[in-house]
């Protein structure tokens, strides 16, 4: 195994632990059985970023796994409410059924809401970074990446564009998927220089090109993939006639633009030289992977 895989692995099992103890000690229910069975499983890709990006900075996982389980937190309650009827209509997610469809809609409404209640929850606690100042930063910077300047912004964008009269262009592509993709990744990679109190700009840069080729990957999986390997509906797009990197730039050229990205990403962390390898690995593995 790459150090990259080691390292995920560690991370996606250090993450997963912090964050099911956590929904564990809430009071019995079914939203409680459900949180926990949304939080399940996935490459905890943001929680080990997170985890990398302390490292860097000399931070210890003691430290960065709660802002860690707080990422993943809001990942899975956005993958939730993605899967909703309302909004992507999916009923597998991790080769599971989706939470609306093993309890119903409602329930997967108050998993979603109770998940993202539980992330801020994590990073207030004074374990969550060093300083009250860093804490709040992190507070802070996360409302906005998930929010209607976020991550929320691209998911309406996303359902906008379903019905637009034209589809989206190459920009307006990108816009959304920077918010809908890529604010949390660029949260997840510069939450620990804002726990140092470092320049975020170097983790940023990495972000957001990642984030960038991650979503194309995505794209191209949405073609190309395995549904028993991506344990999720695939040719969905394609099927709703929407516009993606694949249908405006061709298969061979989404290929090529996010190989570009991954150099991208690469060369931003030239900064912390072999420190930033297995991050490196991380972008590599973002278009090669097949789930």
């Amino acid at each position: 195994m790459t150090d990259f895989a080691v390292r995920l692995a560690h991370a996606a099992s250090l993450t997963e632990a912090r964050l099911q103890a956590e929904i564990a000690i809430q009071p019995a229910s079914t939203v409680r059985d459900a949180m926990a069975y949304a939080a399940r499983g996935g490459k905890k890709l943001r929680g080990f970023l997170v985890l990398e990006g302390a490292r860097l900075h000399g931070l210890g996982q003691e430290l960065a796994v709660q802002p860690a389980a707080a990422i993943e937190a809001v990942h899975a309650y956005s993958l939730v409410h993605d899967d909703l009827p309302a909004m992507d209509d999916d009923s597998l997610r991790r080769g599971q059924p989706t939470v609306h469809v093993k309890w119903d809609e409602a329930t997967a409404v108050l998993v979603g809401d109770a998940l993202q209640a539980l992330a801020f929850g994590l990073l207030a606690r004074d374990d969550a970074a060093p300083t009250p100042q860093a804490r709040l930063d992190l507070l802070a910077t996360l409302a906005h990446a998930a929010g209607a300047s976020g991550m929320v912004l691209g998911q309406a964008l996303d359902i906008a564009a379903e019905t637009a009269p034209t589809p989206l262009t190459l920009d307006q592509i990108t816009q959304l998927q920077a918010g809908k993709t890529g604010a949390l990744i660029t949260w997840s990679a510069c939450a620990g220089a804002r726990m140092a109190g470092a320049d975020t700009g170097p983790l940023a840069a990495y972000a957001g090109a990642l984030g960038l080729a991650f979503q194309i990957a995505d794209d191209i999986l949405d073609i190309e993939g395995d549904p028993a390997l991506a344990g999720k509906r695939l040719q969905k797009d394609q099927a709703a006639g929407k516009a993606t990197f694949v249908s405006l730039l061709g298969l061979d050229g989404a290929k090529a633009r996010a190989r570009d990205l991954v150099a991208q990403a690469q060369a931003a962390l030239d900064p912390y030289g072999a420190q930033a390898d297995v991050l490196r690995q991380a972008a590599q593995f973002v278009i090669a992977r097949q789930t």
